[in-house]
Order: C-alpha cells, then sequence, then structure tokens
C-alpha cells in the first residue's frame, strides 16, 4: 500500500517506516498536519497513519477537515493520550482505529493490515489467482506450491495487480502506489520489477500483460509469457 504518516517524533517516524516498508508498503511523512492535507489532495493514498500532538495543527483538526471535504482514505490514529474522551472523539471525527503509544511493533502491522483489506473490500488475508496464492499476513507468495522469493517492490507490484485481476493497472497508479514520493525513481522502475516477476511466476503462475502505452494486467489464464 500507499501509505502516508504523519508524525512528529523523528525517531518514531524512521522506525515506523522501516517496519512498513520491510513489509512491502511505501512510506511518505510528513511532521505538519497541514502538509498532510495538500499530500493526501495529490496522492492515492491507501492508509493515512496520524499522530494527535502535531506541531501546528492536531490530528483531531486534520481527520476533521479531511472528512469535511470528502476524503475518505482510512485513518489510523496515534496518541500518547490514554482519555476515553479523546478516543471517542477520533472515532467520532471518522477514525477507522485508534492505537495508543507505546505499542508493539506487531500490533501496528496488523492494524495496517486489516484496514487495507477493509478499504479493498476483500476481508480475506489471502487471495488466489490460477495457481498463484499470495497470503498478506505472513507475505508468503507461492505459485503451484512454489515458495518465491519476492523483493520489496516485486511483492508490493505483484499485490497491487492481484487487488485488481483482470483489471487493467496504469503504470503511473502502479508508481505511486509501490513508490513513496521521497524515493529515487528510475525511468524504467516498473518495467524491470514486472520483467523479474514474469521470470518468478512462469511457468505455471498467471500472465502479467503488458497493455501497450497504457500499463499491466494480471491474467490468470495459461502459462506466463511477455507481452
Amino acid at each position: 500500500m500507499r501509505i502516508l504518516m504523519v508524525e512528529d517524533d523523528a525517531a518514531l517516524a524512521r522506525s515506523i517506516a522501516a517496519l512498513l516498508r520491510a513489509s512491502g508498503h511505501a512510506v511518505d511523512h510528513t511532521a505538519s498536519g497541514e502538509e498532510a492535507l495538500t499530500l493526501v489532495s495529490g496522492e492515492p493514498y491507501a492508509l493515512l497513519i496520524l499522530d494527535v500532538g502535531l506541531p501546528d495543527i492536531d490530528g483531531f483538526t486534520v481527520l476533521e477537515r479531511l472528512r469535511r471535504r470528502g476524503e475518505r482514505v482510512p485513518v489510523l490514529m496515534l496518541t500518547a493520550r490514554d482519555a476515553l474522551d479523546d478516543r471517542v472523539r477520533g472515532l467520532d471525527l471518522g477514525a477507522d482505529d485508534y492505537l495508543r503509544k507505546p505499542f508493539e511493533p506487531v500490533e501496528l502491522e496488523a492494524r495496517v493490515r486489516a484496514l487495507g483489506r477493509r478499504r479493498g473490500g476483500d476481508p480475506a488475508a489471502a487471495v488466489t489467482i490460477g495457481a498463484l496464492t499470495i497470503n498478506r499476513s505472513s507475505g508468503h507468495v507461492a505459485v503451484a506450491g512454489r515458495t518465491l522469493d519476492l523483493r520489496r517492490r516485486e511483492y508490493a507490484v505483484l499485490d497491487a495487480l492481484a487487488t485488481r485481476a483482470g483489471q487493467v493497472v496504469p503504470r503511473e497508479l502502479l508508481l505511486a502506489e509501490v513508490f513513496g514520493y521521497d524515493e529515487p525513481v528510475g525511468p524504467n522502475a516498473i518495467e524491470v520489477n514486472v520483467t523479474r516477476l514474469r521470470s518468478k511466476l512462469a511457468p505455471d503462475g498467471p500472465q502479467i500483460r503488458t497493455i501497450r502505452g497504457v500499463g499491466y494486467l494480471l491474467d490468470a489464464a495459461g502459462p506466463t509469457r511477455d507481452g
């Protein structure tokens, strides 16, 4: 997923970003509530991790403004506050989940996975397309029982295509979901990862078809081949 993290604790932000990137997510970060409002309006984020205590405007104000302008991006709020009234306020304003600091990394990962599935309308933690199986809880990917060793971005590209199996996924959308805005992106970044995936999916896995000038399509029919 493409995730925006709004957190002013630099050490905590680095820790969370490293954790989520290791799980295959693209993570953008800002410490500013105002900048978060701007970023959400221009990027296709799948999740917003939003700290309550920010240096400019607080997380409650950010959430209220997002919902008022019709933004439906799922929001996981982080707070060091223990007051029940604060948790209730966040949920009433439209937060999807609430996590109190300090928290265990495994709990954050589980909540991120749950919100990602909710957004995609897929309650299952696993997806099967032909001989391909992706277990999103463990990150395990297999084709006809054969485990695939995927790099982080290969996994992210495959999961994005699998989420929309049978649909053409524009190249620009893949770029937006797989890479953060501050990550260096080569001109053929998506093509390189697709080529590697085709090699690893062959010969039993679904095809990744290139739709010239548009993007890619994951098709369960037949053996993997280029084009």
